[in-house]
């Protein structure tokens, strides 16, 4: 049998239970075997190499929950500083990806670069977001979990029929979804969930991004119905749900019965109360991605008001199609200045543990626990930590001064 290794640190985070100071993670053949005090440790497993990791804190690697690899190559930010308002951001990107297209060279270069610098920054896993096939090609290069998911969106009964005709015809491991409630007709999200449903994959859809959303679902008014109207993407046709008054896209989509614990809302700005009730009793998970919201102007998630109906959100970068940098050290930061009464525990918990628990990856990331993988990550302490509540505030305000190393037991 191999023997155990003992990795010992000034600090080790579980995540799942308080910090702990010279702390020790045991590791053998791959997976943690053991976590706490180092003197502890070196008690259970006399005898076992110690490797220190001095100056260092020791944590689970992060999870970006949510990005879109093949719009790498769309900077907008380096085009606009700003953008007046949803639509015209989204008309902004639509010209940026005719210019200098979708696929090719060029795209996946880009992908592939920010695939790196992820990787490079502590991340282990990504829930992806495409409509190419780039992500599925990425997953097999990516050292860890590249989760690849191919979007559909649009409304007409032609484009409905022919994804369902594409699903039928596609292995059941590749995993499918919706871009929006906005941008697909409600039988094309029933019908990608229930593929999703019965292959027990993750669902991640864009939910309640824009406040003009929740007009076009309820009066099909406001600026994103307007647009989409102008553009031909919606007919004379359209109607809102019966009875939809006031209808928010969480309680939408919970009418159409797509809502469970394997259900990924992605940014959840505006959401009532209600909804966030709606999200807590059918399990379904949230993604924040404060980076992107505070580019496109778009608002601030109540991260505090889903942490206070048991919800613990993911962290998502989304793309520098709609961010100036991707990096979850900054979404945590970003996170903080948003809501600084949140403890910055459960912010670095929500960009491991709640990152892992969303794309499905609790079983081998997120904590430091007996049983998860052993790759995880030696943080650089420039400074001295002298508590828990320190350590926390360090690492979620470090931002791009954080530059971790990888530790591959």
């Amino acid at each position: 049998m191999q023997s155990v290794l003992l990795h010992r640190a000034p600090w080790v985070v579980r995540v799942d239970g308080p910090a702990i100071a010279d702390g020790a993670v045991a590791v053998r053949a791959g997976s943690i075997v053991g976590v706490g005090p180092a003197r502890e440790l070196n008690k259970q497993y006399p005898g076992a190499p110690v490797r220190e990791h001095e100056h260092c804190t020791l944590t689970p690697p992060l999870v970006n929950a949510h990005i879109h690899l093949e719009l790498s190559h769309l900077h907008i930010p380096r085009c606009r500083q700003e953008v007046a308002g949803f639509t015209d951001w989204i008309a902004a990107l639509l010209d940026l990806r005719q210019q200098l297209g979708a696929t090719g060279a060029a795209v996946e270069t880009a992908a592939r670069r920010i695939m790196q610098v992820q990787h490079d920054s502590g991340v282990i896993a990504m829930g992806d977001i495409g409509n190419t096939d780039l992500g599925l090609r990425l997953s097999q290069e990516f050292p860890g979990a590249l989760l690849p998911f191919r979007e559909f969106l649009g409304r007409s009964p032609a484009t409905r029929r022919t994804v369902r005709e594409q699903l039928g015809r596609e292995p059941d491991d590749r995993m499918f979804t919706a871009h929006a409630p906005y941008s697909t007709h409600a039988e094309l999200i029933q019908s990608l969930k229930f593929r999703a449903r019965r292959l027990n994959h993750p669902f991640p859809i864009h939910v309640a991004e824009p406040a003009s959303e929740g007009d076009l679902l309820s009066r099909a008014t406001g600026e994103l119905y307007t647009f989409l109207r102008e553009r031909g993407f919606l007919d004379d046709t359209y109607q809102p749900p019966a009875g939809a008054d006031n209808f928010g896209s969480v309680r939408y989509l919970h009418s159409l019965g797509v809502l469970d614990e394997r259900t990924i809302c992605v940014h959840c700005i505006h959401v009532s109360v209600e909804e966030v009730m709606i999200l807590a009793e059918t399990g379904a998970r949230v993604c924040l991605c404060p980076g992107s919201n505070r580019y496109l102007q778009v608002g601030t998630a109540p991260a505090a008001l889903f942490l206070r109906h048991g919800i613990l959100p993911a962290l998502g970068s989304d793309s520098l199609a709609s961010n100036p940098e991707l990096s979850i050290w900054r979404e945590m930061r970003i996170l903080q200045e948003n809501a600084p009464d949140i403890d910055p525990a459960r912010i670095f918990a929500m960009a491991t543990l709640g990152g892992a628990s969303a794309l499905g990856l609790a079983g081998m990331y997120g904590t430091l626990a007996p049983g998860k993988s052993a790759r995880f990550l030696a943080v650089p302490l420039t400074e001295k930590i002298g508590s828990a509540p320190e350590l926390y505030e360090y690492l979620v305000t470090g931002n791009s001064e954080i530059q971790p190393a990888w530790v591959d037991a």
